[in-house]
């Protein structure tokens, strides 16, 4: 089994979700359970408020020293042991003290405790009893209405909206209730309380007629309570989405990790980077992928090391037959005085220097090739740019002499790079714009806040737009103008392309604003000078 989790990622995944879901179930348990208690409170609180509203809204208006007589004869009828106190000393919390001040009742249970503040005194009401019974109802009724019948007709609507009714509506009738039957009209003209049941729920109400006979006073149904309120639903709700997303986001964020970083490792390989390799922390699917990733790397850097290699060591291996091939051509020269024959071995030498030539490029290009990059093997010093530019075009002016080579004008800049690469760079551009180039070759530096800018720019006809990405690849060739009857062996732009990349610049073309032709640029960021 725990194999079966350490090699699956998905599966732990599966796991970890099923644990966010069991977390937030137990929550959502935890959270009903909470509000069933507090509406349960809340229920228990709304039974409870008419009675002990009626008592204390009455304690106002009686004189202290007839309140415990009072009090006696409330007890008697509603079974219940009343007694007053001070505020100062029931020992109340803080919240308890803030809900009877906002005229609240506090209600315990087993047995029953009820208290309530007599309004804009300082005295507390307390009842205790052992449960509820239809008597304390029926007298609470009959209690409303003695009150209410001690006022005018008109003055009993206001008088009843000052007790607070709780979970029991109030209501003033002129006449009963159509639904109460003669035997129930006949207990309501002896005095008596009715108990009405309702609806198939069987909501309780009751009815009283008040003592002059003149209106009746209902009270319900009582209100259950049984739906959630829902400024309660709604924050439970929020809190179990809350905690769901968060668990699904910490378990994404650690697979998105890992995906990050191996797609991280294929970005710097793609740029060249082959020496990069990933992390594997585990032995799950996402570690055997770093794993073959890689391995693929290990076999791709070593099959272009091994390409590297084949290609110096044939390239090394044809200068010893061009050697000799040059060698027996100088030596049939000497022999001989024929024009023809001259001229033909003349064309041959030609050859040779171009073979030469090309296995110089490949070698340069092999080697280039090896370098590690962002030229963590190249021999960096501090190089003066404009005194490079000025080198290379002394050593190709005489070779081209009906083009105009120029450097623009410009400030003194310096940069952190290979001296003979760079130079190499700018050589290799400069001869292509010389090839193609019509009568004017300019050079251009820019010193920029990150980087060094060289522009090599010329009058010909350009490259198009199609074809630009082709010209750095190996023994690349365009037609028309830039055909390989021009010169050239495909390699020169190859090889700029990887001497910017050791310097961890980058090499583009396009169309020259100034002249027409193709414009070169080389980009290569400013290194800090070694201490």
């Amino acid at each position: 089994m725990r194999r079966v989790l350490s090699h699956g990622s998905f599966l732990r995944f599966y796991l970890l979700l099923g644990a966010a879901l069991l977390t937030v179930f137990l929550i959502a348990l935890a959270g009903r359970a909470f509000i069933e208690q507090v509406s349960r409170e809340d229920r228990r609180e709304g039974l409870a408020a008419l009675p002990m509203s009626l008592m204390t809204r009455q304690l106002v208006d009686i004189p202290s020293r007839e309140r415990q007589a009072q009090l006696s004869e409330w007890s008697e009828q509603l079974g219940m042991q009343l007694s007053l106190m001070p505020v100062e000393d029931a020992s109340l919390s803080y919240f308890e003290r803030s809900r009877l001040e906002r005229g609240n009742v506090l209600v315990a249970t087993s047995p029953w405790r009820l208290k309530r503040l007599i309004p804009g005194q300082s005295w507390l009401l307390q009842a205790e009893f052992s449960t509820w019974r239809e008597q304390q109802w029926h007298a609470t009724m009959a209690m409303l209405g003695a009150w209410l019948a001690t006022f005018d007709a008109s003055e009993r609507l206001e008088r009843l909206g000052e007790v607070q009714p709780g979970s029991w509506p109030l209501a003033l009738l002129g006449r009963p209730p159509g639904e109460l039957g003669d035997a129930q009209q006949a207990h309501l003209a002896r005095g008596e309380v009715v108990t009405q049941l309702h609806g198939e729920q069987l909501d309780i109400s009751f009815v009283y007629q008040l003592p002059d006979g003149s209106q009746w006073l209902e009270a319900g149904p009582a209100t259950r309570g049984a739906n959630l309120p829902f400024n309660l639903q709604l924050p439970l709700l929020m809190a179990l989405m809350v905690v769901l997303a968060l668990i699904i986001y910490l378990v994404m964020r650690s697979i998105e990790s890992r995906m990050a970083r191996l797609e991280l490792a294929a970005t710097r390989i793609a740029s060249g980077r082959l020496e990069t390799r990933v992390k594997v922390e585990s032995g799950d699917f996402l570690g055997r992928l770093g794993m073959a990733f890689n391995g693929m790397a290990n076999q791709v850097q070593s099959l272009l090391r091994g390409q590297q290699e084949m290609i110096r060591a044939v390239s090394h291996e044809l200068r010893t037959p061009v050697a000799r091939i040059r060698f027996a051509v100088q030596m049939v020269e000497d022999m001989t005085d024929q024009p023809g024959i001259r001229r033909q071995l003349q064309g041959i030498d030609g050859d040779i220097a171009e073979l030469d030539e090309l296995v110089d490029e490949i070698l340069t290009y092999a080697r280039l090739g090896g370098e590690t990059v962002h030229g963590a093997e190249m021999d960096m010093s501090l190089v003066e740019c404009r005194a490079v530019a000025e080198r290379v075009i002394d050593a190709l002016s005489p070779l081209h002499e009906g083009l105009a080579i120029t450097l623009a004008p410009g400030p003194d800049i310096e940069l952190m790079a290979e001296p003979r690469y760079l130079q190499r760079a700018l050589q290799n551009l400069v001869s292509n714009a010389c090839r193609y180039g019509q009568s004017r070759v300019v050079i251009g530096l820019w010193d920029e806040p990150h980087l060094v800018r060289i522009d090599v720019e010329d009058d010909g006809p350009g490259i198009p737009a199609d074809d630009r990405a082709d010209v750095f690849k190996p023994f690349a060739r365009l037609d028309d103008s830039r055909a390989r009857s021009s010169g050239g062996y495909g390699l020169g732009l190859s090889i700029v392309q990887k001497i910017m990349a050791g310097h961890g610049g980058s090499v583009t073309v396009d169309t020259s604003p100034m002249l027409g032709g193709a414009r070169f640029t080389l980009l290569i960021p400013r290194r800090e000078s070694p201490a």
